[in-house]
């Protein structure tokens, strides 16, 4: 049985679980501009700090071992730390160049990771999900107020962007492909026409995750969709799992989970923040907390995949994942596709 395979028969009998915050655990490191930079870049004559993907270069062991401990508080699914590693974000710290060993060196290390859990649990395989943020541009919304017919890329230059970093993710071995927190819906159709060009090109069937973002308590994408009118717009792209994360915590995403597991014919997966950031920009949502909302969420069959974002952190982890073991997955309604 391949991965893909595996993946889809272990959601039929259980809730999967994926990892929480890269970024929240970089940053409880407190690093430096020099930790940033290693000795790869010491002389490097532009600023690197907050470049988090550059960090599975410069400071390897930091991301295994933040790998490690989602793994061990019981993830299935770990990301690979390159949320920003596409030559669209990159351009803001000069390293497009560095694109593909990024991916290649971040998949390389969840891999790693994956695998040496897989070998210690192997009724329990673990699984790497490459991650393919929306980039920090938006093809849909113009960034200047006085010429709303402005856009700051076009739907071509994303494409080109996301299938480099695919090409670059599955050269590398992962088992999936995540196109997340996508607050525009037209960035993540370039992602999917993408990843699908690709998948036809190499003839390669990777499961395929999308997760969309609510910007506020409205309920909808920042280009103005709906949970379900975003799922229709991105239905035909053959995913394994739809879903929401970041931006609200598990208590305001109820209503939007629960729109979008009524009308998903695929898995349904969700990853909130720990809340919702305080005056500080801190995450207070506490473990038992978050694990009690989706306690509830499951009770009400309306998950598939589900995990942390935001200031979320392995004991978070470890809570949701004790709820999942012991919770049903939603049943994926009988709906015939509209493609």
């Amino acid at each position: 049985m391949n991965k893909n395979e595996q993946i889809k028969e272990i959601l039929k009998h259980r809730i999967m679980v994926i990892d929480g915050a890269m970024g929240t655990m970089i940053q409880k490191l407190k690093p430096t501009e020099e930790q940033y930079r290693g000795e790869q870049f010491a002389n490097f004559e532009h600023s690197l700090k907050g470049n988090n993907d550059l960090l599975v270069i410069t400071q390897p062991q930091w991301i295994l071992d933040i790998h490690r401990e989602f793994l061990e508080a019981g993830a299935d699914i770990i990301e690979t730390n390159t949320f920003n590693a596409n030559s669209v974000s990159m351009e803001d710290y000069h390293l497009v160049d560095l694109v593909p060993e990024l991916n290649l060196q971040a998949t390389k290390l969840a891999r790693m990771a994956a695998d040496e859990y897989t070998a210690k649990t192997p009724d329990k395989p673990r699984f790497v999900a490459g991650a393919m943020g929306p980039t920090n541009r938006t093809s849909s919304i113009s960034p200047d107020v006085n010429n709303p017919a402005f856009r700051a890329i076009d739907f071509d230059t994303l494409k080109e962007c996301y299938k480099q970093q695919a090409k670059c993710l599955i050269d590398g071995g992962v088992d999936i492909l995540l196109i997340e927190t996508s607050f525009d819906t037209l960035n993540a159709k370039a992602a999917l026409f993408a990843v699908n060009e690709l998948k036809e090109e190499i003839n390669q069937d990777i499961p395929v995750m999308v997760s969309g973002t609510i910007t506020d308590n409205s309920g909808r994408t920042l280009s103005g969709q709906t949970p379900e009118a975003f799922w229709y717009s991105v239905s035909h792209g053959n995913l394994l799992s739809v879903g929401l994360n970041c931006a609200l915590g598990a208590d305001q995403m109820r209503p939007f989970i629960e729109e979008l597991s009524h009308a998903a014919w695929v898995n349904v997966s969700c990853y909130p923040n720990a809340g919702l950031p305080n005056e500080f920009g801190e995450y207070d949502d506490t473990p038992e907390h978050m694990a009690s909302v989706f306690e509830q969420w499951c009770s009400a069959g309306l998950l598939n995949i589900v995990g942390g974002c935001c200031g979320t952190t392995p004991a978070h982890i470890k809570a949701i994942a004790a709820v999942a073991a012991s919770s049903k997955p939603r049943q994926i309604p009988a709906i015939e596709a509209l493609v």
